[in-house]
């Protein structure tokens, strides 16, 4: 039992080599096995769900109640993701590569904010993880429903040609009502029964293998997709880093406009700059066969991603600088 906490403690420790390496294992497995793609495809969703669910595990649902009374952080996280990100995002729109997939790949990344290794480097750079946590799924349940508007804002009259409303509604229901339902639950169970306690601590020591198995396998099923789109994909790697760049400063911002103390500061930063790739990606397989290389601009801005959260963990504590309790 001992050996098992110590194995949990450092993979937690140790969490952004280790999830650079999935990563680069995703990759490996890619290349060297072309084949397993369509069947590591259809794990994307299942391991997916099962992480969603661990990550609202966590949340507990009176947290919730507590959240929405973090006013001035909680609209921090709201401005930043659903209106500063969406300007940004129109600002640069223009000089996208004409492919409209790759055009809507990116939108579909860009739009929606991060609500899982967010929460990590958040921690690691002295942010209000728990705050960010307990902001998690009000995060999620508006992304999903602005995000048809911000398309239908974007790309016109072309979006009924190009996304079906059923891929949304499925995504919605698969990767975020039944999960959160289902923490819920066990949260009641936890609540009435030792056992529940006992499985709900067993859960949430699965957090960073479950991160693993999730970033391998959206990795894994979409390098092999690449084909002659690799040139597609690179066009998009400097709209990323610009992306990283701009909303370090934007998030800085929005943290000082609502005078937020230096844990709430940096986690603003971090929510406005992450995005939310991993459940936006079976609405980008969701789409027509025309539009493939969407999932593979969607998979990029996750490589680029997670280095600068690399970065991010070493600059934002410089940007914002300090110690002090959450806002109020």
């Amino acid at each position: 039992m001992q050996g098992t906490r110590d194995l949990v403690s450092q993979m937690e420790r140790h969490q952004v080599p280790i999830y650079v390496g999935a990563i680069a294992a995703g990759i490996l497995v890619g290349l060297l096995a072309p084949g397993a793609g369509p069947g590591l495809e259809t794990a994307i969703n299942p391991v997916l769900g099962v992480l969603l669910y661990v990550t609202f595990l966590q949340v507990p649902a009176r947290e919730l109640l507590r959240s929405l009374r973090a006013g001035r952080f909680l609209a921090a996280a709201l401005v930043v993701n659903f209106v500063v990100v969406p300007l940004v995002v129109a600002a640069m729109f223009g000089f996208l590569p004409s492919d409209d997939a790759v055009r809507i790949g990116v939108l579909l990344v860009l739009l929606t904010p991060c609500v899982d290794y967010v929460i990590v480097f958040s921690g690691l750079a002295g942010g209000s993880s728990e705050r960010l946590l307990a902001a998690t799924p009000l995060l999620l349940i508006a992304q999903m429903l602005l995000l048809p508007l911000f398309l239908l804002l974007f790309l016109g009259s072309d979006l009924a040609n190009i996304v079906e409303l059923g891929p949304f509604l499925e995504a919605f229901l698969v990767l975020i009502v039944i999960p959160l339902a289902l923490a819920w639950a066990t949260q009641a169970w936890a609540a009435r029964h030792p056992s529940g306690v006992t499985f709900s601590n067993k859960a949430s020591t699965t957090m960073v293998p479950l991160m693993v198995a999730t970033l391998l396998v959206v990795v894994a099923s979409q390098i092999p997709k690449l084909g002659d789109d690799v040139s597609a994909v690179f066009g998009v790697i400097p709209f990323y880093v610009v992306f990283l760049v701009v909303m370090a400063v934007l998030g800085l911002a929005v943290a000082r406009v609502f005078r937020l103390r230096t844990q709430d500061g940096r986690a603003i930063v971090f929510t406005g700059a992450t995005r939310n790739s991993l459940v936006v990606l079976p609405l980008a397989l969701a789409l027509p066969d025309a539009f493939g290389v969407a999932g593979i601009v969607i998979v990029t801005q996750t490589l680029v991603e997670v280095v600068g959260m690399v970065i991010y963990v070493r600059v934002i504590p410089k940007l914002i600088p300090g110690h002090s309790k959450p806002s109020p």
